[in-house]
Formats: C-alpha cells, sequence, structure tokens
C-alpha cells in the first residue's frame, strides 16, 4: 500500500471472520497512514473514521487520542524502516568511504523513496508535529554524525576530536542534494524518471572532494597519518580485492 487515497474498509465485529484486536489495530493503522499521507495531519479522526467506513469511537477503542494515532504512524512509516545496519556499514572500514557512502545511500533511498513517507514527512513538518524533529535527531546521531567521524578518520584527521558546524553542515548538504531527489519524484510528481544512482554518486563525489578543505579550515588542524595513528580505514589510492 504506497499511496492512494484512503478506502473504507469493515473494521466492526460484524466481518463474517472475526479479526483479532491487535489484527484490527493493525488495519486500521494502515489505513490511517494512507489518510494522513493523501490528506495531512489537519483532518480530524472523525473524518478519518468517515472515509474508513467505521465509527470515531471505534478509533479511540485503540488509540487513546490523535496524539497516540500519530505517534504510531511515526513507529510505523519511520522507526520500523530504519536499519541499525546503516550505522554499522559506514563505521565498517574495510573499503574507502566513497564506496561506504554509495552503498549506503542506495539502501537507504529504497527504504524513503516512496509516497506515503516522503508526503507523511513534509505534511508533518507543515503541521509542525515533532515527527520531523525527532527524525532528524535520529537522521544526526546515527548516520551523518559517524559520516563526519568517519571522513576525519579516512582523511587522517583525529575522529574522536569536537566536530565543527561546517563539518556537519557539509554533510547535511550531501545528504539533503540525496534527500531532494524524493521530493522531486513524490512530492513534485516531476514528468521525467528520476536517475537515484546519478544522485548519488554527485552528492557524495562533492561531500567526499570537499571535506579535507572544510575539516582543515574550520578547526585549523592538519591530517595526520592515519596508519601512525592506529587507524585501519583504507584510502581511496587503495586497492580493494574485486574493485577495478
Amino acid at each position: 500500500m504506497d499511496g492512494g487515497a484512503a478506502t473504507k474498509v469493515d473494521l466492526n465485529d460484524r466481518k463474517p471472520k472475526r479479526l483479532s484486536p491487535e489484527e484490527r489495530k493493525r488495519r486500521l493503522l494502515e489505513k490511517a497512514i494512507d489518510y494522513f499521507s493523501e490528506e495531512g495531519f489537519e483532518g480530524g479522526t472523525r473524518e478519518l473514521a468517515r472515509q474508513l467506513g467505521i465509527t470515531q469511537p471505534l478509533i479511540y477503542r485503540y488509540f487513546s487520542t490523535k496524539a497516540d494515532l500519530i505517534n504510531e504512524v511515526y513507529h510505523a512509516v519511520y522507526v520500523s524502516q530504519w536499519n541499525d545496519d546503516w550505522t554499522r556499514a559506514i563505521e565498517t572500514r574495510d573499503r574507502p568511504m566513497q564506496d561506504r557512502l554509495h552503498a549506503f545511500y542506495r539502501s537507504y533511498t529504497t527504504a524513503i523513496f516512496n509516497r506515503r513517507w516522503m508526503r507523511i514527512f513534509f505534511f508533518a513538518g507543515l503541521k509542525g508535529l515533532d515527527i520531523n524533529t525527532r527524525y532528524i535527531r535520529r537522521v544526526s546521531a546515527h548516520l551523518l554524525q559517524p559520516i563526519c567521524r568517519e571522513m576525519r578518520a579516512e582523511l587522517g584527521f583525529d575522529p574522536q576530536a569536537p566536530l565543527a558546524q561546517a563539518e556537519l553542515d557539509l554533510v547535511w548538504m550531501m545528504h539533503g542534494l540525496v534527500f531532494y531527489q524524493g521530493i522531486r519524484e513524490h512530492i513534485y510528481k516531476v514528468p521525467d524518471p528520476v536517475n537515484h544512482g546519478f544522485s548519488i554518486e554527485v552528492a557524495v563525489d562533492m561531500y567526499v572532494n570537499k571535506a579535507r578543505s572544510i575539516i582543515e579550515r574550520s578547526t585549523g588542524e592538519q591530517a595526520g597519518d592515519p596508519v601512525r595513528a592506529g587507524l585501519t580505514t583504507l584510502q581511496p589510492a587503495q586497492a580493494v580485492p574485486g574493485r577495478r
């Protein structure tokens, strides 16, 4: 169920096959996700119930408040699709950062570039809900800050030193360039196909090519020798098995 208007569904006990409370709640949540992704969060639970063909009290049997329902939407759409392997892959120093970033963004965009994910994220931002704030904190802590530290390590800088704001700005620029392609596809609905592989390549190349000068300029540090520093990071010029 990747979009489209919410369709009516009978979630009451009159169905020939009686649903368990857990299954009824799951189906209701799925329909609510469809509804919010198409209509935004301005609509109330009364309108949601009307569109689903159920009673409003049935919604509150499973979700105590609208805020509770929205929190469940956040967990279903964002938390459940989060992959802890993304951070592990970024921090595994078995290949250059450029390769790690390409692989990460291919996996990440596959998870987030769908109609419901993108539209709910923007509707939540316009409404001022904390869905965006919570998710951005997660992205910063578990993806972008680790990328900055690993980039430092690869270039011979101290990865444990406090990150400069310019470093964080640069990695957000890379991330934003990739993310914008999802906006073009699912929000702007551009008529031509979006080449996600090309945007990932350009964004990562921009970041990798600028990282050294940004770190040096913002911290006043000069890169050390990552081998003498006890780091096992591969450098871009080093050979990687199976790589030409």
